[in-house]
């Protein structure tokens, strides 16, 4: 169902198809770079009926959705952590669901990392989102998500990551592991392997096994 949060932001809230069941929790996604789209439209109610969740997305780049990846790529550091993580905060109580957990990829990924520090989430999983906020995004709207994780009312956080990520080096993977997180490193995976199925860096044998570790760390 689509639904318009308080800031404007276009939102989509997917519940389990069988309407008898009595959620279990909430979550949010928060999309990559490329935003809300039919991806994340189907991500979000598979993930609403195969886990008895109510499940919210929301757009990352609203009023900008039709700009194109390098656009993005060079306008990122415009987006402002008030505005994303109050959306994405907003969605979460637009799912009227106590527990929540959240989850992002990519972009989204560094933005799950910044949501962990707002008190709201009780889970947090972040799939290879930038544990620093690259060079080019940098800009005054923009904190970083290490920061935001060492407030004391962070949530536990999952970090999945690949092992030949360029957007997450090592030394940005020991910096989450540093901040308490639990970290998993799938040894060659490029940005982006899980989530995707039509990218070229995706890695099925490697989503199969990292999808239930995420979802039992939600419910953890």
């Amino acid at each position: 169902m689509r639904i318009t949060l308080p800031s404007g932001t276009a939102a989509e809230v997917a519940r389990p198809g069988d309407p008898s069941c009595e959620p279990s929790q909430g979550l949010v996604v928060i999309p990559d770079i490329m935003g809300m789209r039919p991806l994340f439209d189907e991500l979000v109610q598979g993930l609403a009926d195969d886990n008895d969740w109510v499940v919210a997305t929301f757009e990352v780049f609203p009023g900008n959705e039709d700009k194109d990846l390098d656009w993005r790529l060079t306008n990122a550091g415009m987006l402002d952590d008030d505005r994303v993580i109050g959306d994405a905060v907003a969605s979460a109580e637009a799912t009227g669901c106590e527990r929540m957990g959240v989850i992002g990829f990519c972009m989204g990924g560094m933005f799950t990392l910044k949501a962990a520090g707002t008190g709201r989430f009780s889970r947090a999983v972040s799939f290879y989102g930038m544990v620093r906020v690259p060079q080019m995004w940098r800009s005054e709207t923009q904190g970083e998500p290490l920061d935001y994780l060492a407030r004391p009312e962070s949530c536990p956080v999952l970090g999945i990551e690949g092992g030949a990520d360029q957007w997450v080096p090592p030394t940005d993977i020991d910096a989450l592991r540093a901040t308490g997180a639990e970290v998993v490193v799938y040894d060659g995976a490029e940005h982006g392997f899980v989530h995707d199925p039509s990218r070229p860096a995706h890695r099925a044998d490697f989503a199969v096994e990292a999808w239930p570790r995420a979802i039992a760390f939600l419910e953890g």
